[in-house]
């Protein structure tokens, strides 16, 4: 009985073998002939809201008011495509319904945005409602997410501003500490505390 089974046992092994090296010769075909992994249903979502939100137009908040203040200063904002670091760029385009409210366009978001006064003579531009602001300075731009708590955009230039930058590379100008400050020339004594 032992050498029928041994028999068998030789005769059936490479026969299982074959079998299976078949088998598996004829997955990849099987795997090629399938479809294209569809979308989720929460990607489909996304892409469809972001196209969307691409062509509908942001609309400016009602309760804004604008100063005459608001609107010097917004004549004064630079707008077009902006270059940034990384290859980034921004669009800053000029509401067409309000004067004084800009448009700004990145890769991944739009704001509604109006120019608020600045204390250090930037010029700032706010978008409350998705808590973002733009910051002019003389030789760069940034775009600051003040819900995320980082910059979106940072060194950004538009030409002007690229202008001033080399000017300031060239011809830098002095910094604070970089003047010696002069002591006034005489300070007034102290009168002697009276005595009792």
């Amino acid at each position: 009985m032992k050498p029928l089974v041994l028999a068998i046992c030789i005769f059936a092994f490479p026969a299982a073998i074959l079998s299976q090296t078949a088998a598996s010769a004829n997955a990849p075909a099987k795997a090629e002939t399938k479809k294209p992994a569809q979308k989720s249903p929460a990607e489909i979502r996304r892409s469809a809201l972001k196209a969307v939100e691409e062509v509908t137009p942001i609309d400016e908040d009602p309760n804004i008011n604008l100063t005459a203040e608001d609107l010097e200063i917004a004549k004064r904002v630079f707008v077009g495509t902006i270059a940034c670091e990384l290859g980034n760029s921004v669009t800053l385009t000029p509401s067409k319904r309000r004067p004084g409210f800009f448009v700004l366009q990145t890769k991944g978001a739009r704001f509604s945005m109006h120019p608020v006064e600045s204390r250090t003579g930037a010029i700032r531009l706010e978008d409350p409602k998705r808590g973002a602001f733009w910051l002019q300075l003389g030789n760069k731009s940034m775009l600051m997410s003040q819900k995320l708590g980082r910059r979106l955009a940072d060194e950004c230039m538009s030409p002007e501003q690229i202008t001033l930058a080399d000017e300031l590379k060239r011809n830098p100008r002095p910094g604070l500490l970089d003047s010696p400050v002069s002591a006034p020339a005489s300070v007034p004594a102290l009168a002697p505390a009276a005595t009792q």
